[in-house]
């Protein structure tokens, strides 16, 4: 039994021995690394591209309206709508009818800009020179320079509002082809009339003379006509649109009565939203 004993503790010492050389020659074998797979990116929501934006004015197609020859070869079809509207003295001595259409549309939108220049007008420019006069030593616009513009307001009073839209309402395609020859596609002109319309209403009304100067000229070179030179002493005016400054240069009381008329406009052509 003793020798037994000692048999079986031999056999385990040599298996514990074997192992443990085993164990030193064989390197242990790990599992293989599981890669770390980085969670999907969330990408971001798509942008959200705003939708052209809707027309906020449109002008109904009048019923019978008569079919408009292109734009390109419509001035003598327009001619004869706006003489009939205002009359052939008064279109011969104030207004310029080649081009009448993208005449108004491109001065609609200069009025809105720092610059709208009278080549591109429909009407003849005021004839006269800008006046001004000295008070307290400095540049005002002369009191009696609104007296230039008086032909040109009656002008406009007299014109009928309603025949005056009723003629938009039917040239209004040639007015839209217009506006987006300048640049615009897929704008609304009517649109922007409005926008115009909206600023002129709210030129501001300044109290009393208004000061205005020459800029500094330099150069060897002077202007021979400082008169188209003018411009308004305060920054704040002097950033105001083309067609607010001409509100302003034109006197108060003829400002008056162009806003009342423009806002008798207004509410002719925003009323066809609704249709009335």
């Amino acid at each position: 039994m003793k020798r037994l004993w000692i048999v079986l503790v031999t056999v385990l010492a040599l298996v514990a021995i074997g192992a443990y050389f085993w164990l030193r020659q064989a390197p242990q074998q790990l599992p293989p690394a599981v890669p770390v797979v980085p969670p999907p990116a969330i990408a971001p929501p798509p942008a959200t591209i705003p939708p052209e934006p809707a027309i906020k004015f449109p002008v109904p197609a009048p019923p019978g309206m008569t079919r408009l020859p292109p734009l390109e070869q419509a001035d003598d079809f327009v001619k004869e709508q706006v003489t009939d509207l205002f009359g052939a003295k008064t279109v011969l001595a104030d207004l310029q009818l080649d081009n009448f259409v993208r005449r108004v549309v491109a001065t609609v939108d200069n009025l809105a800009r720092p610059l709208a220049p009278p080549s591109r007008w429909p009407i003849h420019p005021t004839p006269g020179r800008f006046s001004v006069e000295t008070v307290n030593g400095a540049s005002v616009i002369g009191t009696a320079n609104a007296a230039r513009y008086l032909p040109f307001v009656a002008l406009v009073e007299a014109v009928d509002s309603e025949r005056a839209v009723a003629l938009y309402r039917q040239l209004y395609p040639l007015f839209q082809s217009a506006y987006e020859s300048l640049g615009y596609p897929g704008k609304y002109f009517n649109d922007r009339l409005i926008a115009v319309i909206d600023l002129l209403l709210d030129t501001p009304e300044p109290a009393g003379a208004l000061p205005v100067e020459v800029p500094e000229i330099r150069g060897p070179l002077k202007p021979t006509r400082l008169w188209l030179l003018y411009r308004f002493s305060d920054p704040a005016l002097e950033g105001l649109s083309s067609g607010q400054k001409i509100l302003l240069r034109v006197g108060t009381e003829n400002r008056r009565r162009l806003k009342s008329k423009l806002a008798e406009i207004r509410k002719l052509i925003a009323q066809e939203k609704a249709g009335r």
